[in-house]
Order: C-alpha cells, then structure tokens, then sequence
C-alpha cells in the first residue's frame, strides 16, 4: 500500500467512535454479518480485537508527540491482515474514554481533543470519516454511571451540573481537532429508524446496495409477531421510499413495541420528572443547534 515517494496511498477510514452507552456494539455486529458483501467492493470491517486495543495503546504512546514515519504501514498491516482495501470500518462505542471518566474534570468529554488529534497522526494521509450517535442526557447520565461501577454519583458528575452537558460543544472540539475529517452525526433515540441508512453510510455504500441486518435494531424492541408482521407488510407493500419505510416503521412500533425494551427508569439524586423534561428540553435545542453546524452531517429520521 506504498505509493511514489513512500508516501502512504490514501484510503477511507470510517470510524465510529460512540458515543458510550448508545448501541451496546449492535451497530459493529451488523456491519460485521455485511463483512463478506463489503470485502467485495473493496470495504473491510475488520474484527474489533484487530484495532481497538492497538489504536488505543498506539495513540496513548504517543503522547501528542508525531509517530513514526512507519507507524501508519505497521497499523495498516496488523488491521487488515495484508489484505487489500479500498476503505477501512472500525468501531469502538469507549474510543473517546470508559464511562467512568466522561465528566472528567467538569467536562463532557474532556478526552475528545487529544483522542481525535491522536487519530488524526495516525492516519494523516488518509481520508477520515467520523460517526456518532448522541444521546439525551435525562438517560445518558445514567446509564453513563451505571455503567461507570461508580458508587458515588457526585464524584462521578466531577462537579458539572447535567444542566451543563452539550453534546455540541464535543462537536465542537472533535471539528477543531480533525477539521478535513467528515463528521456524521445523529440521535440514539431515532436510531430505530434509520438503522439501514446507518449501515450504509459508515461503509460507503450506495442507498440501493443491498445489506443485512438492516432491522436488527428494530427486532430488538418489536415483540416477535410484530416483527413477522412488518416484514410481510414490507412484501406486499414495498415501500417507494426512505420516509415512506421510516413511516411504516414509526407505525409498526407504536403497536408492536416492546414496552421493557424502550422504558428506562431513572434512579438518581436529583433526577425527577422535572429535572428529566428539563434535561430533555435543553438536548433538544443543543441537537436544533448541532443539526446546522458548518461541516456537520446530521442524520435525522
């Protein structure tokens, strides 16, 4: 993969680096059941034993100091086996940092600058692509902390007020930091419905290329018969388009639900139902605000 003058050849590298506590890696197994269709057309989505770890430690190593000059061709190599691609997938919901330190020093996401620059050095060649999904901070905060094994919630927050938390000023930092990567954004709540077009947008294929485990999401929150229903409504009734689908989809699950599958129940100092419309209130407008950033692609339902 050496092009004239040892410089590296150019290859797409989409990254999906969370956010945490927002697929629980579905979105990895579904794009690894496509791995085979994928290696096809040039795109590779290695296993995640063959990057996390190594991407992880490589970046930690340096320190904000740059690589060496054969550090690219060296995680190039153990990536992909040798083999030949055109585009690299990867995903890791914890790239950024572990849940227990997202508030780290009073800030959401302190990690991200330094995470994302370290990224960056290791693949300056290369075009970048990043995703991520957001999630309303009424359920982020706590699954962020049930997940952190903290047991103190006020040392876990750090000393920042959930009021406070801005999904936007991460986007903010992460387009500082790798400002000619393309950054695609979009909310875990509508994640139901646009699963397909998730899939397809981190491997690069085309609207109509056809792929698996375009509802594995969906089957995960729709009772069983409700599942068998919506998929002989989408033979007999094939949809014409993207909102057509995503329509027939907002009605299968507004019958066919699994209510425990979708309910949270929040349990945490502070967090009544005042506290979690407000919360609520406050990602929305932050969400209005990220939907029409420069250099963001926002994906909405």
């Amino acid at each position: 993969m050496q092009s004239s003058g040892d410089v590296p050849a150019a290859m797409q590298i989409a990254f999906h680096i969370g956010a945490n506590c927002t697929d629980d890696d579905r979105l990895l197994k579904s794009l690894l059941k496509n791995a085979d269709g994928f290696a096809e057309l040039g795109i590779k989505v290695p296993g995640p034993g063959k990057y996390r770890r190594l991407i992880r430690e490589t970046i930690q190593s340096l320190d904000g100091a740059p690589p060496a000059p054969d550090a690219h061709e060296v995680l190039m190599d153990a990536i992909l086996d040798d083999a030949h691609a055109n585009r690299v997938v990867m995903s890791n919901s914890a790239f950024i940092c572990v849940p227990n330190r997202v508030f780290e020093n009073a800030t959401f996401y302190e990690q991200a600058t330094p995470k994302i620059s370290g990224l960056m050095q290791l693949f300056p060649h290369d075009e970048i692509e990043l995703f991520m999904a957001m999630r309303n901070p009424a359920t982020f905060v706590p699954a962020a902390y049930a997940e952190s094994k903290r047991d103190n919630f006020a040392e876990f927050m750090c000393g920042l007020a959930p009021e406070a938390i801005r999904w936007s000023d991460v986007v903010t930092r992460i387009r500082a930091a790798a400002p000619q990567a393309r950054l695609t954004v979009w909310c875990n709540e509508d994640t139901p419905l646009i699963w397909a077009q998730l899939i397809r947008e981190i491997s690069g294929v085309d609207p109509l290329t056809r792929i698996l485990g375009g509802y594995d999401l969906l089957a995960s929150i729709m009772s069983p018969d409700g599942m068998t229903r919506f998929m002989s409504y989408l033979k007999s009734h094939p949809p014409q388009t993207e909102m057509q689908k995503r329509r027939v989809i907002a009605a299968f699950l507004d019958k066919y639900v699994l209510e425990d599958e979708v309910e949270e129940t929040v349990d945490l100092p502070g967090f009544d139902e005042a506290m979690i419309t407000r919360l609520t209130e406050l990602y929305e407008e932050d969400v209005y605000a990220i939907e029409r950033m420069a250099g963001v692609d926002f994906i909405s339902p």
